[in-house]
C-alpha cells in the first residue's frame, strides 16, 4: 500500500521533476517508510512506500525489471503474487525480490495489459516501457485504489490522491456543474472519470489505459460481472447458495492475511465485520487485533455500540481495543479529515474512519474492514423498495429513492450559472441501468451501486480515512469472486430476512444469534448529525467566509435558511442539508482553492 505520482509529456520537452517531487511528498502519510523518483525521457515517476510485503529496500520504487524493459509504480496488494510469482518463474521470468511489486512488472512483461485478468486484489498502477515510451495506467476491478489524473496540453499528471495534483501545480480548479448536481443528488457521490474540479478526473474502476508517447490513448475496461441468474448455478437450493456465499468470503478473508507484518480487524460489531473475525479465529488465528470506535450522545441518539464488538471480542477471544471519542474531539478532527478526502465526503463516519485510523496505526500497518456487504448483498432497507417495480421502472424509482434531492428541488439551493439545464444525475442513472446485463430491477441498483456508489463513496472513504495515517484497510466483501457470485444470487436470497439474507444465513452457522439478529447498525456521529456546537461553528465559518462569498455556488436565501434552522432541515434521504452544502465549501477552503 504507497501513494504513487507521475507526469507524461507530449511536447517535447523534459517531464517537471519538481512537479513529481511536490506530489510525491504529499503523499508522505500513504507511504511513510520510503520515497523514490525516476525519470526516463518524457516520463517521471514518484513513489511513496508503506512496507508490507518484502520489508527490505528491494522493495522500493519506482521499480525496474530485472531485465530493464519497464519500471512502474504501484500501490495496492496482489493477494496471489506468490503464486503469480511461482508461475512466471517457470516461465524464465527473474525475481530481485519478494515483493508483488515486481511480480506486477513481470506479469506485464509476459501477459501485457491482460494481466490485470490475472490478479486478485486492490491496485493502481503505472507502467512505462523502455523502448516504445507507452505508459500503462490501470485500476482494480472494483477500484478500491485510486488514481486521479489531471491532463493539460502536452502534458498527463497522476497521482493517488487529489490534493496531490493540486500540489503540483496548474490544475484547472473551476467546479464542474454535471458533478456538483451528482454530489448534491447522489449523496456525495461524484462517478467516475469525473470529480467536483474541471481539471481533474479518475480513472475508472477495472480499467487499463495506454497513453502513446504522442498523447493518444484507449481505454479497455476488463471486467463487469453479469447481474443475471447463470447456468453453472441453476437448481441451488437456499442452503447450497449459503454455503457457497460463506466458502467464497472464507477465501476471501484468507486471501487478505498475506503480509509480512501483522493483520488486525475493524470491528464495528455488525454482522460484516464480525464474519471477518469469525473466519480468522476458524482459521486458526489467536490474539487477533481487533478495534472499534464510539461518540458521545448527542440529541438523545446514542453513539457507540461497544455492546455488539465487545460480545464479539469476546466470543472469539481477539485483542480487543475501544476508542471512545467526546463531541469535541469530533470538530478537532474536522480539519484532519477534510485534509485526507480527495474529493468531499458528507457521509458521517468520515471522521470515525479517520479516528479509528489514527488509532489503529500505532498498533499495526494492515486491517480488513467489513465495507461492501451491504451492497453486494442487498442490506439496505430501501432495496426492497427498490426491487417491487417492472425492470422499465427502476431508474425512475432509484432515484426517487435514493437521491437526496431532484432535479427541480436544485433550482432552490444552486445560483444560475451552476445548474445543468437538464437533469443529468437522473440520465447517468437511466444509461447505466439500460445497459443489457442486468436481469430484474433489483440487479439493476445493485450493479450501479456496487460498481459506481460504493466506489465513489463508502470505498473511498474508508481509503482515503485510513491511508492518512499509513494504514492499509483490506476489504474482503470486495473480492472480485466474492462479487462475481452475489450477482448471480437470485434477488430474494438476498433480500430475505430484512437483507442480506444469504449473508446471515451464512453468519448463523459462526455467530452468536445477537449478532446476526441485531437491528442495523453504522458508525453515528451524532455531533455531525444534530449539528452540536463545535460542529455547527466550523460550518457557519465555512459558509459565511469570503471565498464562500465570492465563490457564489449556493443561493444565498437558502443558506440563510439552513442556518436558521441547522438541525431542522433534511434532504429526501433524511441526511443534515446544511452538513451536506457546508461540506463542500469546506473542502474548497482546506485545499486552498479559490
Amino acid at each position: 500500500m504507497c501513494g504513487l505520482s507521475g507526469e507524461v509529456r507530449f511536447d517535447g520537452r523534459s517531464p517537471d521533476l519538481a512537479a513529481v517531487g511536490r506530489m510525491t511528498e504529499r503523499l508522505a502519510d500513504r507511504g511513510p517508510d520510503g520515497q523514490g523518483t525516476w525519470r526516463r525521457g518524457a516520463v517521471a515517476l514518484g513513489h511513496r512506500r508503506l512496507k508490507i510485503i518484502d520489508l527490505s529496500d528491494s522493495g522500493s520504487q519506482p521499480m525496474t525489471d530485472a531485465r530493464g524493459e519497464v519500471t512502474g509504480v504501484f500501490n495496492g496488494c496482489v493477494y496471489n503474487y506468490p503464486e503469480l510469482r511461482e508461475e512466471l518463474r517457470r516461465l524464465g521470468h527473474r525475481f530481485a525480490s519478494t515483493s508483488d511489486t515486481e511480480v506486477v512488472l513481470n506479469a506485464y512483461r509476459q501477459w501485457g495489459t491482460a494481466c490485470v485478468e490475472r490478479f486478485r486484489g486492490m491496485f493502481a498502477f503505472a507502467i512505462v516501457e523502455h523502448r516504445t515510451g507507452r505508459v500503462v495506467l490501470a485500476r482494480d476491478r472494483l477500484g478500491i485504489k485510486p488514481l486521479y489524473l489531471a491532463r493539460t496540453p502536452g502534458r498527463l499528471r497522476f497521482a493517488s490522491t487529489l490534493p496531490a495534483l493540486l500540489a503540483a501545480g496548474d490544475v484547472d480548479t473551476s467546479l464542474d456543474p454535471v458533478a456538483l448536481h451528482q454530489y448534491l443528488s447522489w449523496h456525495a457521490t461524484v462517478a467516475a472519470p469525473r470529480t467536483v474540479l474541471n481539471g481533474v478526473r479518475k480513472l475508472p474502476p477495472a480499467t487499463v489505459r495506454v497513453v502513446e508517447p504522442d498523447g493518444t490513448y484507449r481505454d479497455h475496461c476488463y471486467w463487469q460481472p453479469s447481474y443475471t441468474r447463470r447456468p453453472e448455478y441453476a437448481g441451488m437450493t437456499a442452503a447450497e447458495w449459503r454455503d457457497a456465499v460463506l466458502d467464497a468470503l472464507r477465501v476471501a478473508v484468507r486471501r487478505r492475511t498475506v503480509a509480512d507484518v501483522p493483520v488486525g480487524v475493524l470491528l464495528s460489531g455488525g454482522l460484516d465485520s464480525s464474519l471477518i473475525v469469525a473466519l480468522l479465529a476458524d482459521e486458526g488465528q489467536r490474539d487477533l487485533l481487533t478495534f472499534s470506535v464510539g461518540f458521545e450522545t448527542e440529541g438523545g441518539e446514542e453513539g457507540d455500540e461497544f455492546r455488539y464488538s465487545d460480545l464479539v471480542a469476546r466470543e472469539f477471544g481477539t485483542d480487543h481495543r475501544r476508542l471512545m471519542v467526546p463531541s469535541e474531539r469530533v470538530s478537532t478532527a474536522l480539519d484532519g479529515a477534510f485534509a485526507a478526502m480527495s474529493e468531499p465526503m458528507t457521509s458521517h463516519d468520515v471522521v470515525a474512519f479517520h479516528l479509528l485510523s489514527e488509532q489503529v496505526s500505532q498498533e499495526v500497518k494492515v486491517v480488513q474492514s467489513g465495507q461492501g456487504a451491504d451492497e453486494v448483498f442487498a442490506g439496505y432497507h430501501w432495496y426492497p423498495e427498490l426491487a417491487s417495480v417492472p425492470r422499465e421502472d427502476e431508474p425512475e424509482r432509484y432515484a426517487a429513492t435514493y437521491f437526496d434531492r431532484s432535479h427541480a428541488d436544485l433550482a432552490r439551493v444552486l445560483r444560475p450559472g451552476t445548474l445543468p439545464h437538464d437533469d443529468v444525475s437522473g440520465r447517468f442513472v437511466r444509461e447505466h441501468m439500460a445497459r443489457p446485463g442486468a436481469e430484474t430491477a433489483l440487479d439493476a441498483a445493485l450493479r450501479l451501486d456496487t460498481h459506481v456508489m460504493l466506489v465513489d463513496d463508502p470505498v473511498k472513504r474508508v481509503d482515503n480515512m485510513t491511508m492518512a495515517w499509513g494504514l492499509e484497510a483490506r476489504v474482503p466483501f470486495l473480492d472480485h469472486e466474492l462479487v462475481e457470485l452475489a450477482a448471480a444470487c437470485p434477488p430474494e436470497l438476498k433480500l430475505a430476512d430484512g437483507g442480506k439474507g444469504v449473508l446471515k444465513e451464512a453468519g448463523r452457522k459462526l455467530l452468536p444469534h445477537e449478532v446476526v439478529d441485531r437491528p442495523k447498525g453504522y458508525f453515528p456521529v451524532p455531533a455531525i448529525r444534530h449539528m452540536a456546537g463545535p460542529v455547527l461553528r466550523r460550518v457557519r465559518e465555512a459558509l459565511q467566509a469570503p471565498e464562500a462569498r465570492q465563490r457564489g455556488v449556493y443561493q444565498e436565501a437558502y443558506v440563510a435558511e439552513l442556518l436558521r434552522a441547522p438541525d431542522e432541515h433534511r434532504t429526501r434521504r433524511g441526511a443534515n442539508a446544511l452538513w451536506q452544502i457546508a461540506v463542500l465549501e469546506i473542502w474548497l477552503q482546506t485545499h486552498g482553492i479559490k
